[in-house]
């Protein structure tokens, strides 16, 4: 089975493989591993008909290409490169350039000026109740203390010593329960560890009101107030929230840019204006003295478009297996300058599991992907370090897809009146007021772990998001908000729901002036 799937493999990429080398890939009982070697003997060299001598002639091609596999790679494939009488010693000179360039490419991951800070551990197994009651007594406990650090919560005290007359009380709980009376007021479920609450906010409070409205199922809240056991009457709701005290700037003049969604594989990809954003990376587009400095690029999720990730998704493919989406897209990456390092983390359209955190790219369909050295990979979400030097600490970058926006654009009554998926800095500051990307049980698919992997522990110098599609930046309590855009025209599923992209816009961040300009590669 191994050998009709390397032949298929073969095939595909418009090339035959002769009996020997078929049966020795074979040997090697990894497909993947197979698939490997095949593809980087065809681009290094050009050969269409693979047989043993081909690895004969170009030894020295051969071996750096198994140096520069991954260790597991190299170590599945050994056995084929004895059998290949490969395993020889590599002439000295051959190499001593092989490790050095292999170490300057090395040292583009290992600067100290880009580091990840925090990733998210992603788990599987049989799940119970009892992890989802974990789950949210973790999340309350440290949003907890976040809200005990307020001031405004005088008289702080558990929901079970509440009781006669409380005049002047604040409690910290999670709202289990949200729903209109018949005369207009607002009327919480709130519950902590020791027992459970209403809390009533009377409409003839407009302001207080208005912040009720705004209240997510499952979100964590400090209410002050007066009461007995049963119900407290709400004066004050207070947030979690997220602030920073200044907007830091670096030492150095160098530039982020920031793009998601490039759907790379739909028929309607952008190829010419995605080249065209590559051409300006590498500096071919005249009056741009800034490309030069450009040193980060984020991408932040559907890099690819995926396969049946939604009804008859196969209409809108130009390229129908996801492997191959991978190869074509790592093609377009390695025109990049190598001196510019891409932080690329997975969204909806992957190929991962849906459930949040998101694991890394899968290797088994996204190898090319992990053979481009100026490539780092991260989960969803993510905490990126860039920028620091001896006497700057850097720039936290919140990296989160955004899959659960659009939860929060559909319930939550002002970012409904705002059409808040056409806004989405609007609903990234909400999640940020909330310390939590997707606060709502129903928001998102999650894994519940102790530990809340989409608890907004450390507030970023910089949030970047992007499965709205819009483009858009803006400041929140200091912290710059930065939605992207997509490179996919418009699709009928798009249209069905009322989107309105933004193409081929992209942010750049001047990490030492703070500067932020959008460029456009949409048009001519």
């Amino acid at each position: 089975m191994e050998a009709q799937e390397i032949l298929k493999f073969c095939l595909e990429k418009g090339l035959l493989v002769d009996k020997e080398v078929l049966s020795l890939l074979s040997e090697t009982n990894d497909l993947d591993c197979a698939k490997l070697i095949i593809s980087e003997i065809r681009d290094h060299t050009t050969q269409k008909v693979i047989t043993k001598s081909v690895f004969e002639k170009n030894k020295d091609a051969v071996n750096k290409i198994f140096l520069e596999m991954p260790q597991k790679n190299r170590e599945k494939l050994e056995n084929f490169k004895i059998k290949l009488g490969l395993s020889i010693e590599i002439p000295k000179d051959v190499a001593t350039q092989l490790i050095k360039e292999h170490s300057k490419e090395k040292a583009l991951l290992e600067e100290d000026d880009i580091k990840v800070v925090s990733t998210c551990p992603v788990q599987s197994k049989k799940l119970e109740v009892q992890d989802f009651v974990k789950y949210f007594r973790g999340r309350l406990n440290k949003i907890r203390g976040i809200l005990q650090e307020r001031s405004e919560l005088t008289n702080l005290i558990s929901i079970n010593k509440i009781s006669g007359n409380s005049q002047g009380v604040s409690i910290i709980g999670i709202i289990s329960d949200k729903r209109t009376t018949k005369s207009k007021n607002i009327l919480l479920d709130v519950e902590d560890s020791t027992g459970r609450i209403k809390v009533l906010i009377n409409q003839n409070k407009p302001d207080l009101y208005a912040k009720a409205e705004e209240l997510a199922l499952d979100s964590v809240i400090g209410v002050r107030g007066s009461g007995k056991k049963e119900i407290i009457f709400a004066n004050d709701i207070i947030f979690p929230d997220g602030a920073l005290h200044e907007r830091k700037k670096g030492e150095v003049d160098e530039y982020a840019a920031f793009i998601g969604d490039l759907h790379f594989g739909s028929k309607r990809f952008l190829e010419k204006q995605f080249l065209k954003f590559i051409d300006y990376l590498n500096g071919k587009l005249p009056n741009t003295p800034e490309v030069s400095k450009i040193r980060y690029l984020f991408i932040v999720g559907d890099v690819v478009t995926g396969v049946g990730n939604y009804p008859d998704q196969e209409k809108d493919l130009e390229i129908g297996d996801l492997e191959a989406q991978f190869s074509g897209l790592a093609t377009l990456l390695s025109k990049i300058r190598r001196d510019i390092k891409i932080i690329i983390s997975p969204g909806n359209h992957d190929g991962v599991r849906l459930m949040e955190p998101q694991p890394f790219l899968d290797e088994k369909y996204a190898w090319p992907i992990y053979n481009l050295k100026n490539v780092i990979l991260t989960t969803n979400p993510c905490m990126i370090n860039m920028g620091a030097k001896k006497d700057f600490s850097g720039f936290n970058v919140l990296t989160y897809h955004g899959f659960s926006y659009t939860h929060y654009a559909n319930n939550i009554p002002y970012l409904m009146l705002k059409r808040a998926m056409n806004s989405p800095e609007d609903i990234m500051k909400y999640v940020m007021k909330n310390r939590h990307l997707a606060p709502t049980h129903s928001s998102v698919q999650y894994f519940p772990s102790e530990e809340d992997a989409l608890f907004i522990k450390e507030i970023p110098d910089i949030f970047v998001s992007a499965h709205t599609h819009k483009s858009g930046t803006s400041y929140y309590n200091n912290i710059l908000m930065v939605s992207t855009s997509c490179w996919e025209a418009m699709t009928p599923y798009q249209e069905k729901f009322g989107n309105t992209p933004d193409h081929c816009k992209v942010p750049i961040f001047n990490l030492k002036t703070r500067a932020v300009k959008i460029l456009d590669f949409e048009g001519n």
